[in-house]
């Protein structure tokens, strides 16, 4: 038992796992606090940037405000209609319908049935169907 020493009627290690355990526990504290601190900078710089977007749309906001005020010093109040009583009482003059129609189809109906009846000959089958 060269490895074990009696503390107080208890037996304890003293060798290599009880340094083993405290190295790890410092690499594993090490590993956290790394973590940590890379969860606390993504969070800074999330809030320095969602900061600056909202500076930027203020400014935006503040321009586009003082750019549309100066625009209306700028503009006279703008065209206002007037209307007289003449306007309304003149004879309005609507464009007259042609007097001849077109017809609707260049084709009489005997016409219509010889390219029917050719159609149906060059196609060779009849696809109605009928009860």
């Amino acid at each position: 038992m060269e490895n074990e020493k009696l503390i107080e009627g208890g037996v304890c290690n003293n060798g290599g796992e009880d340094s083993r355990q405290k190295e790890e526990d410092e690499k594993m504290e090490k590993f956290y606090d790394l973590i940590r601190s890379f969860h606390e900078a993504r969070n800074r710089r999330r809030q320095e940037l969602n900061e600056l977007e909202d500076k930027r749309i203020k400014k935006n906001k503040v321009r586009r405000l003082s750019k549309d005020h100066e625009d209306r010093k700028q503009q006279p109040s703008g065209w206002v209609p007037s209307f007289e009583w003449q306007d309304f009482t003149e004879e309005i003059e609507f464009r007259r319908p042609p007097t001849v129609f077109p017809s609707p189809c260049n084709y009489n109906s005997k016409e219509v049935e010889n390219m029917k009846q050719q159609r149906k000959e060059e196609d060779g089958l009849d696809l109605k169907l009928t009860l």
